[in-house]
């Protein structure tokens, strides 16, 4: 399942609903889909998002994939996941927009 996050002032962000929802919790809101972020509460939950983001060990363990080279090559970190949903936070606080989040 994807979920995709949408504001006024970006384009539409869409995840795997796993990270999503890993993403959701960083921010400090609950895992609840559909959900928002009033634009109140956007500049609070972008800080959460990077405060996490900078804290080693808040992220979940990664499972190793040392015996297949082609899967490791083409792994994509938690934090490059974050960056278009920081994105897209960061526009939502600069124009005090409403972040909402969907399944698909």
């Amino acid at each position: 399942m994807l979920v995709t996050f949408s504001c006024k002032s970006y384009s539409n962000i869409i995840m795997f609903h796993d990270i999503a929802l890993h993403m959701l919790k960083m921010m400090g809101h609950s895992s609840a889909i559909p959900g928002a972020i009033l634009a109140d509460d956007v500049p609070a939950a972008l800080e959460n998002l990077k405060h996490a983001l900078e804290n080693d060990s808040d992220l979940p363990e990664i499972e190793s994939f040392e015996d297949d080279e082609d899967v490791m090559e083409h792994a994509v970190s938690l934090k490059n996941r974050a960056l278009p949903l920081i994105e897209l936070l960061t526009a939502a606080s600069r124009d005090k927009c409403n972040v909402m989040w969907d399944a698909q």
